[in-house]
Parts: C-alpha cells; sequence; structure tokens
C-alpha cells in the first residue's frame, strides 16, 4: 500500500469525479483509476460505487474515509514535527490563509504577533486551505468563519480562535452624481458571484437563508477571488459583496459605493485554526498569543 493511493482516494472521495481527481493528482484517468482499484484489492472491499450521476463512496468507503483523512494528516505532521525538531533555529510558521485575508488582515497581524520569526504564507482558497490543513502542510489556517456554515475543520482534531471580525458589504461602482449604479429595489441587479469553492460565497448564502433574505439578483460572473470580484465592481461590472476589510481603501477612494443599507450586509468572524497536535515551539508561541495568554 502506498501512501499516494490514500491521496488518490481523499482527491476521489471529495471530487466524486474520476476525470477531475485524476486531472487534480496530475495522472491520467486510467492510471488514476488503476491506483484506486489497487487500494480497493488492498483493503479487500468496494470503496466507491460508479453511477449515471457519477461516483460515490460505498458504506465501506464512508467507514475508511474518517481513518483516512486523520492517518494522512498525522502522518504530514509527524514529518513536520520531526523536521522542525532537528532544525529548531530553520523553523519556519506555516500559515495557510484564503485569498482576501492575505492581502488585507494577515500583514499587519502578522507582524505584529510574530515580528521576527519566518513565515511560509500560503494563499488559495478555503476549499485548498483546509486540504493543506488536513494534510499537515500548513500549521495554521486563517480564513474568515461563520457560525452558520461548518467546515471539514470543525471537529475535535482542530482548534479554532476569533482573532478579528469583518463583514460582508454589497458595493458597485458609483455614477456621475456618486450614487450606485444598482441598488437592491431593482427588479433584477448583474451579479458578481463567488464560485463553489469559495468560503466566502458559502457563508453569504447561508446567512440569506437563515436570515429570510432574497436579493433580485441575475449572476453575470463568478470567481473564488474577491479581490477579482472587487475589481469587476470598480470597472462597473455589477454588484459584489467583498469583505469590508478588503473594500475598505477602494470605498474611500469613491471608486465603489454601498449598493445597499445594512439589511445586506453579513457579519463574520475572522479566525485561526490549528490542529491538536503539538506544533512546534514558535507555531505553539503564536497560538498562545493569538488566544490572549
Amino acid at each position: 500500500m502506498h501512501l499516494d493511493w490514500l491521496e488518490d482516494f481523499l482527491t476521489l472521495a471529495e471530487e466524486r469525479n474520476f476525470s477531475r481527481a485524476a486531472q487534480r493528482r496530475n495522472i491520467t484517468q486510467p492510471a488514476f483509476g488503476r491506483r484506486i482499484r489497487s487500494l480497493e484489492q488492498w483493503v479487500g472491499a468496494t470503496l466507491f460505487t460508479r453511477t449515471t450521476a457519477g461516483t460515490a463512496l460505498s458504506p465501506a468507503g464512508e467507514t475508511f474515509l474518517g481513518y483516512v483523512q486523520v492517518s494522512v494528516r498525522d502522518l504530514y505532521r509527524a514529518r513536520t514535527s520531526a523536521l522542525e525538531v532537528a532544525d529548531q533555529t530553520g523553523a519556519v510558521l506555516t500559515v495557510a490563509a484564503t485569498h482576501a485575508l492575505s492581502f488585507s488582515f494577515f500583514p499587519h497581524w502578522i507582524v505584529e504577533h510574530a515580528p521576527h520569526e519566518p513565515i511560509n504564507l500560503k494563499s488559495d482558497s478555503l476549499q485548498a486551505c483546509e486540504r493543506m490543513m488536513q494534510r499537515g502542510e500548513a500549521s495554521f489556517l486563517l480564513s474568515h468563519h461563520h457560525q452558520l456554515l461548518q467546515t471539514s475543520l470543525d471537529t475535535r482534531d482542530f482548534l479554532r480562535v476569533e482573532i478579528g471580525s469583518d463583514l460582508l458589504v454589497p458595493i458597485c461602482q458609483p455614477d456621475g452624481a456618486g450614487q450606485p449604479r444598482w441598488t437592491l429595489d431593482q427588479a433584477e441587479v448583474p451579479y458578481l458571484a463567488y464560485s463553489p469553492e469559495s468560503g466566502l460565497g458559502r457563508i453569504l448564502h447561508a446567512d440569506w437563508a437563515a436570515r429570510g433574505v432574497k436579493p433580485p439578483l441575475a449572476t453575470v460572473l463568478q470567481s473564488r477571488l474577491a479581490a477579482a470580484l472587487l475589481s469587476m465592481a470598480i470597472d462597473g461590472a455589477g454588484v459584489a459583496w467583498v469583505p469590508l476589510s478588503l473594500a475598505s481603501s477602494a470605498l474611500a477612494a469613491g471608486k465603489i459605493t454601498y449598493a445597499a443599507d445594512e439589511t445586506y450586509r453579513t457579519e463574520i468572524a475572522i479566525t485561526l485554526a490549528r490542529p491538536t497536535t503539538s506544533l512546534s515551539k514558535i507555531s505553539e508561541a503564536l497560538w498562545s498569543v493569538a488566544c490572549g495568554n
């Protein structure tokens, strides 16, 4: 049995599609299929069922998944910890952060809390950052979080602390008089939306559903990047919901304006997550500071 097989299994369990999973693993689909079959032979059970609707975990696969997620993460974490112990002087703080917070929040926060430590920042979508954490490729995840949206890290294997707050606010380009080009009391508004892998998009729609908010939107563009949606809003492509921490400079400069009142704003937390397993000395020191100790 090879570690690559377990990585393949986790990827297919997430994608539920052989073609997409093989593409993510950078191998051909036939080779990927052979590795999945090899893993099933090693386990002695069918892990996936193939249907016309796609690929699903079998009951055995569901059980296997829970163990593999923990095992693969712990293997990578064990390797990282061993390397850190072998060379504490060369230890680096590895932080996975969502794109929006990488630009707006992380730079000043890390300078304030770990000004003298070497940093390895890995910026990506929430979904990709969660995979990094599950595989032990980062010690911390900096992301937006909302109580209505459970993530793959909201388990007993991870800890989370709130270190700030933010707002998702609807913004758009102003007209010549400084008023919003679109308002949410119109019949239909062009919507600059988040793509499915974006945590901010999932938070936004979970909050709308909970509060019964139904803005009159027609999607004209999707992106996983809040910065890309902000740029399109500045160019007049439609209305976007972006973190206030990211939009504040453009708002102050008059490049954008609010498209609606506070009814359409979503309060979100800024959190730092870590695994429950022990980290390096400098990582534990940062966690202690983040918790206010």
